[in-house]
């Protein structure tokens, strides 16, 4: 039996399958596959195999690492059975890869005689942006596409699928039953385009969301309404999988999969659930026990309402993270808006002050820089344009906000601004009349443009200030002459380098300058003999007529003579970064 499991990518609320990020869907579906039926002949594919195939290239996977890989259209034509995995419920902007939808994909395999089944958050229907309502017509034509519609979860539905089982779409696994199929389903990343070296896994810890077991959830997410109750991953099941997933090779982990991580085994106690930092230390000891040589190893949410309310335990589970993870970590707070009538009318996660107090206990506890060049542990701030109740004093007191956390000398690492998409299912399906995108259009507009540029900008040069050495930063992707390159993790940070670099090669990068959301920066150390004049006009210090000199002066025979025609002031960036 051949299966063909397409890839479209996953990014939800509480989880992320866009690559580097291989998500949970396409491991858990492979191993549910493998323990019904161990003959099954199982092949991961990506939408952009299927694109790369149909769209004029040869059929050949552009960016495989697997020997011998067969062409995409045989594997379709021989297929038994074809699973597509899809579902954007937070949309955001992709440096490398771009999620398809049931729309595209329908184009690619209609004409194949497989029985093709639609698993992952696609049932609920995909939003490629902000500010829009799926539509029950977008969500009919998966029913006529696909032979089977998954709403369950889709690994349990194809276990019982391949073992010849009653068969319930709306069926959900425990953890326990999950179990075999994560640890057989971890060898599929052996296929992955990036495999072994550029490849992130994505781990689940917990699904549900604790605060809307205590008090409903926020009106626009789709968490609670997939998973209404809140189950918890043992830490043994966690540390077994990432253990398999490291022999294979994996060395990029995070500990996402959540709506919380400080709320991990949590007490539930309403709206804010009470913390138990003994219980997120020894899953985090476990992680690290399994994969010791680890070279990331992140979080993802953090609900900021119970870091404010529970300080101690709270710094207690940052420490942790601290301790066994690795620099440059994120903790993503779903504040969303700073209007208290907005808040209370979408039964937001946390105040505003509840907010700032837990940016600053993040601060404190992790704003020291790690030995890649970022800091150990900042937070994040999600924002939500759109909601009902908006008016233009939200977008204010908004900013305003931001712009406290900024002038008290805070940091955190990203504001991450989307327009609503209204769901099915979601409380915000029957408030839809109220979604202000459209006619807050220019407010919403101005306001993203305002805190982009007196927010994000200054921000950036705190965060990673001019000198920086950023470790290891991975090129991706051309634009012209610019190479773009990101570190592995949670949300990392765009580096533009103003020069062809090889792709897929790491780097040592040191920031010249900054944008709105992106930095510049030129690879250490600097060959200063031989670089381009295109590439040393960045050098901090270096003005058009010391770049003349630079130049004039070539070839140095020590750092020293190169550093005497910069100015006192940026020498010392340079110390030990230059080559001759």
């Amino acid at each position: 039996m051949i299966v063909a499991i397409i890839d479209g990518y996953t990014d939800e609320p509480a989880g992320l399958g866009v690559p580097p990020y291989i998500g949970l869907y396409p491991r858990y579906a492979y191993g549910a596959i493998k323990k019904a039926r161990r003959d099954a002949n199982v092949f991961y594919l990506t939408i952009d195999d299927l694109r790369a195939t149909f769209e004029g290239e040869d059929g050949i996977r552009t960016k495989n690492k697997t020997p011998n890989f067969p062409k995409v259209r045989e594997i379709l034509e021989k297929a038994d059975v074809i699973i597509f995995i899809g579902g954007l419920h937070t949309p955001g902007k992709y440096l490398s890869a771009v999620p398809g939808s049931v729309e595209e994909v329908a184009k690619f395999i209609s004409g194949f005689n497989a029985v093709k089944i639609l698993g992952g958050p696609a049932f609920m229907g995909s939003a490629k942006m902000g500010g829009v309502k799926i539509t029950t017509r977008e969500l009919k034509f998966a029913e006529e596409v696909f032979d089977y519609v998954v709403y369950g979860d889709l690994e349990a539905f194809l276990y019982d699928y391949f073992s010849g089982r009653d068969l319930d779409p709306f069926r959900f696994r425990s953890y326990g039953e999950l179990q075999p199929y994560a640890l057989l389903g971890a060898e599929v990343v052996k296929q992955f385009p990036g495999y072994p070296e550029f490849v992130l896994a994505e781990i689940e810890t917990q699904r549900g969301c604790p605060k809307a077991m205590g008090i409903g959830g926020c009106s626009f997410c789709t968490e609670p309404v997939r998973y209404p109750l809140v189950e918890n991953r043992p830490q043994e099941f966690v540390a077994q999988e990432v253990e398999v997933l490291y022999r294979l090779g994996v060395r990029h982990f995070r500990i996402g999969r959540q709506s919380c991580i400080f709320s991990y085994m949590a007490e539930p106690n309403g709206r804010v659930p009470i913390p138990k930092p003994e219980e997120v230390e020894k899953l985090f000891k476990a992680v690290r026990s399994a994969a010791p040589n680890v070279k990331t190893l992140h979080v993802d949410n953090a609900n900021p309402a119970v870091i404010a309310n529970y300080p101690e335990e709270s710094r207690r589970i940052a420490k942790a993270i601290i301790k066994y993870g690795t620099p440059g970590n994120v903790v993503a707070f779903g504040l969303e808006t700073a209007d208290p009538k907005v808040a209370k009318l979408n039964n937001l996660n946390a105040t505003p002050e509840e907010t700032y107090e837990a940016v600053k206990i993040i601060n404190e506890v992790g704003g020291r820089r790690g030995y890649n060049g970022l800091p150990w542990l900042l937070p994040g701030i999600n924002i939500i344009f759109g909601l009902p109740g908006e008016t233009k004093r939200t977008y204010e007191l908004t900013f305003q906000f931001l712009k406290k956390i900024l002038d008290d000398g805070l940091m955190v690492r990203r504001i991450n601004i989307r327009q609503v998409v209204v769901f099915p299912g979601t409380p915000l399906w029957n408030m839809k009349d109220k979604v202000k995108t459209e006619k807050h259009k220019k407010l919403i507009e101005h306001y993203r443009h305002k805190i982009r540029h007196e927010i994000d900008l200054p921000m950036l040069k705190r965060v990673v200030p001019v000198g920086t050495i950023l470790k290891d930063v991975r090129m991706e992707v051309y634009d012209g002459d610019i190479t773009f390159g990101r570190q592995f993790g949670s949300y990392p940070l765009i580096v533009g380098v103003p020069k062809r670099l090889e792709l897929d090669k790491y780097y040592d990068v040191m920031i010249v300058d900054h944008g709105l959301r992106s930095v510049t920066g030129i690879p250490v150390p600097i060959d200063v003999n031989r670089e381009s004049s295109k590439v040393l006009k960045w050098l901090p210090g270096v003005g058009k007529k010391t770049l003349a000199k630079i130049l004039a002066k070539r070839p140095f025979k020590s750092e020293d003579e190169f550093l005497n025609l910069l100015p006192p002031d940026v020498r010392g960036l340079y110390k030990g970064h230059v080559k001759l």
